[in-house]
């Protein structure tokens, strides 16, 4: 079974890293770095997993985690949020499945996210 995810950041350096940290599990990541143009992707996707900054151009990533949940489609997808923002993670954690604060390991990202997809 071939994994999907969304990658949502709008630092280029960070939205590579999360991706080539994907990619050596075998996880097919798609980068955006906008909000609007994020939930816009979601209407039409199903990816198994979400990278969530919360700091965003546009829509914040505290309306995409409301978004992503309201959504039935998205009912199994599993959000995780990468900030380095510890207040606004506070407000999260209850509603995502996994904070992680940033800077994050390459080899911690990839191993979450494959266990993460395969425990559907």
């Amino acid at each position: 079974m071939t994994y999907t995810a969304l990658i949502i950041e709008d630092d280029p350096t960070q939205a590579d890293f999360f991706s080539e940290a994907l990619k050596a599990v075998d996880i097919e990541a798609e980068v955006i770095d906008d909000g609007q143009a994020a939930l816009d992707r979601l209407a039409e996707s199903n990816p198994q997993i979400i990278l969530l900054d919360l700091h965003l151009p546009n829509i914040s990533g505290l309306k995409i985690v409301e978004q992503v949940r309201s959504l039935d489609h998205l009912v199994n997808t599993r959000i995780i949020v990468t900030t380095g923002d510890p207040l606004l993670a506070d407000e999260t954690r209850e509603k995502v499945d996994l904070v992680l604060d940033k800077p994050v390991g390459f080899e911690q990202l990839g191993l979450l996210c494959a266990r993460m997809c395969q425990s559907d």
